[in-house]
C-alpha cells in the first residue's frame, strides 16, 4: 500500500490534491465561474453513477443550489455522494455557494446545508455564473483564507 487508506472499488485516477473542488451541472454555470478563478481545481463528476473524487488535501467546495423555491433536494446528489466519503468530509475547509436570487430564501441554500453539516464556514455566495467582481473577490478571499489556514497549522 502507498500509505493512503484504500477506498474499496476506488480508482486512484480520481484522487485529487486540488485546493478547489466543485460541482457543476450540465448547465455549466458553476464550471464557468470556477474556470475564471484559475489554479488547480477538480470537478465532481456530473453523473452519480460515475466514480466520485477522493480528496487528498484540504479543499474548499464550490456548489450550486438545486430545488428552486422549495429548497427540497438543495444539495446535488453528486455532492452528497462525494461528502459521504469520510476522507472528503474530513478535508473540507470551507464552502462557496452558487445560486439564483429569484429563489428568495433558498438562495445558496446548499452551501448553508453543507457548511452546517461539515462545521465549516460559507466563504462566499454568488449568483449564477458570477460577475467579474465576484471572481476578483473570491480569488483574493481564497488566497487570504489559505494563508490563514496555513498559519493556523503552525
Amino acid at each position: 500500500m502507498n500509505g493512503h487508506s484504500a477506498v474499496v472499488g476506488h480508482n486512484p485516477a480520481s484522487d485529487t490534491d486540488a485546493p478547489l473542488i466543485y460541482f457543476s451541472s450540465v448547465s455549466e454555470n458553476t464550471h464557468k465561474f470556477v474556470r475564471k478563478l484559475g489554479g488547480r481545481m477538480a470537478r465532481i463528476p456530473v453523473f452519480t453513477h460515475e466514480e466520485t473524487l477522493l480528496a487528498r488535501q484540504p479543499f474548499v467546495l464550490v456548489l450550486p443550489t438545486y430545488g428552486g423555491v422549495s429548497g427540497k433536494g438543495a444539495v446535488p446528489r453528486q455532492v452528497v455522494k462525494f461528502l459521504n466519503v469520510e476522507e472528503n468530509r474530513t478535508l473540507i475547509r470551507g464552502v462557496i455557494g452558487a445560486g439564483n436570487t429569484n429563489f428568495g430564501e433558498t438562495y445558496c441554500l446548499a452551501a448553508d446545508v453543507v457548511a452546517a453539516k461539515c462545521s465549516v464556514p460559507v466563504l462566499y455566495r454568488f449568483e449564477l455564473m458570477g460577475t467579474s467582481e465576484d471572481v476578483d473577490r473570491v480569488s483574493k478571499g481564497l488566497e487570504k483564507f489559505w494563508t490563514q489556514q496555513w498559519q493556523n497549522q503552525k
